[in-house]
């Protein structure tokens, strides 16, 4: 009796620490794909604003037509974070 409540237990035990071991894998890779969307994001900031001079220089454009460029190229990086995010 006392043998089959031991064996019970290590069962238990495995089992527990399986599932422990198999929700903080989950979670690493939650973090790994949160910190690349991250990334990503702050990425595309620093293309959009260098984008952003190089069209007011190079191109001649108004402010104004700069500014809508950077907005476009801020949300094509955005959907790229949730691409890599979901």
């Amino acid at each position: 009796m006392k043998y089959s409540i031991r064996i019970a237990k290590e069962i238990f035990a495995v089992v527990g620490l399986t599932l422990l071991c198999a929700f903080a894998a989950q979670a690493t890779v939650h973090s790994e794909r949160r910190q690349e969307a991250r990334d990503t994001r702050q990425d595309t900031r620093q293309y959009a604003r260098d984008a952003k001079q190089r069209c007011i220089v190079n191109d001649n454009k108004s402010n104004h037509e700069c500014r809508q460029d950077k907005r476009q190229t801020k949300q094509d990086g955005r959907q790229k974070a949730r691409d890599i995010r979901f």
